[in-house]
């Protein structure tokens, strides 16, 4: 079966497109390497021993969506990876934000509901749930307003999805709402890759233990949590990446109750800011240098996931710890520098 994986070659859509061709599917790429390389081709290859099919293409420009579409009309199911996603970046940019993520999801829903096969899993976020009012937050919390523009695209994207569900009775989607990914292949092949300074965690955490950056900076230390940092899910790619593959295979199988669903992906342990860059050190043997500074405009206080719903159903649970997630993070950012 062939899978089209848009921003197959970004973090997490990179992961993926491992755990499907290890699956056996066929796998076409697409990715504008706006915020990714050609390389991580190599790297997917060099795991899998097979090459997935590359398209470079900009999915802002609809013709060229509708160009695909009309060339790979026997896919049979879509992961949609590709948006822009550093919440701190959407708050300055919004326009960007709504430009890149909505409308692109748009233009791919048109093409995918004129094809046979209309199987359709959406990369969601935790940041739909905004400030839950209770935790660990389960898929029958609230979606409240936005905390930034870019959890905003992640709302509206899956109302989109909904409205389209309700209007096409054989299309099939999952909406799969993580945490917060880390990590890498352990194989240190594939991994983060951030252009220009990190706007994610690991990577400066990781950046500045191999002493890229002086130190770190941590968004307030004087939440309401126990060391006053905020606290997050810290899911490992890997076992993030396989629950696509296994959403992928429900809708495939029509095993889904409804034509659509939505599933939190997380650990469901919540590990603050200063827990994660102590499990670094501990993985690392090194000491990192951080200083607490002003909170950052858009994130909330503490998110963590009840995952039950994703264990039922779905089957699926993590097997990888935040240690081991630092670990695969340390040793592809030593990698990746050494090269």
């Amino acid at each position: 079966m062939k899978i089209l994986v848009t921003g197959g070659l970004g973090f997490i859509g990179s992961h993926t497109v491992v755990e499907l061709q290890n699956e056996g599917f066929d796998v076409v790429i697409i990715d504008d390497l706006s915020n990714s390389s050609a390389e991580v081709l190599e790297g997917i290859t060099a795991i899998t021993n097979k090459k997935p099919l590359f398209k470079k293409l900009d999915l802002k420009v609809k013709s060229e969506v509708q160009d695909f579409f009309n060339h790979h009309n026997d896919i049979a199911g879509v992961i949609h990876f590709a948006a822009s996603k550093a919440v701190g970046e959407s708050v300055n940019e919004p326009l960007m934000y709504y430009e890149n993520n909505i409308n692109t999801l748009v233009y791919v829903l048109q093409e995918l509901t004129k094809l046979n096969k209309k199987n359709f899993i959406f990369s969601s976020s935790c940041t739909v749930y905004g400030q839950a009012d209770e935790l660990p937050i389960t898929e029958n919390a609230p979606v409240k307003p936005a905390e930034s523009p870019y959890g905003n695209t992640k709302q509206i994207g899956e109302e989109i999805i909904r409205d389209t569900c309700k209007v096409n009775g054989d299309f099939n989607a999952i909406a799969l709402r993580y945490f917060n990914p880390i990590g890498a292949h352990p194989s240190a092949e594939i991994g983060e890759l951030p252009i220009g300074v990190p706007q994610n965690l690991v990577p400066f955490i990781t950046q500045t233990g191999l002493g890229m950056r002086d130190q770190l900076s941590v968004f307030g230390g004087d939440y309401p949590t126990p060391d006053g940092t905020c606290i997050r899910d810290y899911i490992h790619v890997v076992d993030l990446a396989k629950a696509h593959v296994v959403a992928l295979q429900r809708l495939l199988t029509g095993k889904n109750d409804s034509n659509f669903e939505f599933f939190n992906l997380g650990t469901g342990v919540g590990s603050s800011v200063l827990e994660a860059i102590h499990a670094f050190e501990r993985v690392s043997n090194k000491s990192l240098k951080y200083e607490i500074v002003d909170r950052r405009e858009g994130d909330i206080i503490s998110a963590y996931a009840e995952t039950s719903k994703a264990n039922n159903i779905l089957g699926w649970k993590t097997q990888l710890t935040l240690d081991d997630a630092m670990a695969s993070a340390w040793k592809w950012e030593q990698k990746i520098r050494n090269k």
